[in-house]
């Protein structure tokens, strides 16, 4: 009996506008047209919110004025890759802070929520605070929520032993699935840790020391077939290039 393909999830990873790889989000735009994927996830730090870092805090970064820019760019690139769903994570939490250090009367206003900010509701996109599950026992979270791990998918595994459920994330720039397993005498339980990877153009990630860093491009694809499912990590070149399906999107 031939299984087939009932639903597939396409996971964008950190694109941290405006420092995301721009030629990889359009070979991404492509690779969404051609696939029609059934959800598109993004783990979260789409939007990199550099001057609202504490670390932008008294310096010429902090008076840029771009984030109305930022944000209308990175809409656009949520609505292009036709995005589901969106999950909170530590840089667009900084819209948050930034009002909590520097104007705490004017948290509550909905227009400063963040979903709200990005008008994620004209876009159909679904912002969730807590981890989604996304299937049965597939959560999605940004990756911040634990330990971090140096090893690819190290971190997510990490997150799938502390919640029991298998776990999707990004948060550390690194493209890896790592399996837990237990049982015996051929019954095992696995649970998987997926992290897909970063879409940033990481020579602008002027924060690295050295300009070095343990990052991996890349974004994932979920597969469900029958009860069974599927990661598929995918690696993206330096040039913004890469291949799935049989097809090279360059």
């Amino acid at each position: 009996m031939r299984m087939t393909i009932k639903r597939r999830i396409l996971v964008i990873s950190d694109l941290q506008v405006p420092y995301h790889h721009e030629k990889a989000v359009k070979n991404l735009i492509k690779l969404v047209r051609r696939e029609k994927f059934d959800q598109v996830l993004n783990v979260g730090d789409e939007l990199d919110m550099q001057s609202q870092s504490k670390w932008a805090k008294g310096t010429k970064l902090e008076w840029e004025g771009q984030l109305d820019a930022d944000r209308e760019t990175c809409r656009e690139i949520l609505w292009e890759l036709g995005t589901t769903d969106v999950t909170r994570s530590n840089h667009t939490d900084r819209l948050y802070h930034t009002l909590l250090r520097g104007a705490p009367s004017l948290l509550g206003l909905p227009e400063l929520d963040y979903p709200k900010f990005m008008g994620f509701d004209e876009l159909g996109i679904k912002f969730h605070r807590k981890p989604y599950e996304f299937l049965p026992n597939w959560v999605l979270v940004h990756g911040d929520e634990g330990s971090l791990n140096r090893n690819a998918g190290g971190t997510a595994a990490g997150l799938a032993n502390k919640f029991g459920a298998n776990v999707v994330c990004g948060h550390t720039h690194r493209l890896g699935l790592q399996g837990l397993s237990q049982g015996f005498k051929g019954r095992f339980k696995t649970l998987w840790g997926f992290e897909v990877g970063n879409l940033m153009d990481s020579r602008q990630a002027s924060y690295l020391k050295a300009g070095s860093a343990n990052w991996q491009g890349g974004f994932g694809i979920i597969e469900v077939h029958g009860k069974n499912v599927t990661c598929i990590p995918v690696p993206v070149n330096q040039d913004g290039s890469f291949t799935i399906y049989g097809k090279i999107y360059n």
